[in-house]
C-alpha cells in the first residue's frame, strides 16, 4: 500500500467549485479497484490549503491501473482546472513502527 499526497492552494473563490470537482472525483476513485480509501482535508490556520489522501494498492496500481483506465479520463477532467494550483503530488509508504 502506499499514499499519494496531493497538497493544493486554492484561492476562496474557487473553492466550492474545488470541493465539488473532488466529491465527484471522489466517487469515481471510490469505483476504482486500485483505490483503497481517500479523504479531502482544508486547511484550518489556512484555508486556502488543501490535502488529498489517496491510498492506493501499489504505485502500479495507480499509474498503470487507474491512469490508463477508461475513468482516468473522467476524474481528469473534473480536477484538471485545479492542476496549476498543486504544491506537492507525491507517493509516501507507511513508515514501519515509528
Amino acid at each position: 500500500m502506499v499514499v499519494e499526497y496531493i497538497r493544493y492552494a486554492i484561492p476562496a473563490d474557487q473553492a466550492a467549485a474545488f470541493e465539488d470537482a473532488y466529491r465527484r472525483a471522489g466517487a469515481i476513485l471510490c469505483a476504482d479497484e486500485h483505490c483503497l480509501d481517500h479523504e479531502v482535508v482544508r486547511g484550518v490556520e489556512y484555508p486556502d490549503r488543501y490535502v488529498v489522501r489517496i491510498e492506493w494498492d501499489s504505485v502500479e496500481g495507480h499509474e498503470q491501473g487507474f491512469r490508463k483506465s477508461p475513468a482516468f479520463g473522467e476524474f481528469f477532467a473534473l480536477v484538471k482546472p485545479f492542476f496549476d494550483a498543486i504544491e506537492e503530488m507525491t507517493h509516501y509508504s507507511p513508515a514501519g513502527d515509528a
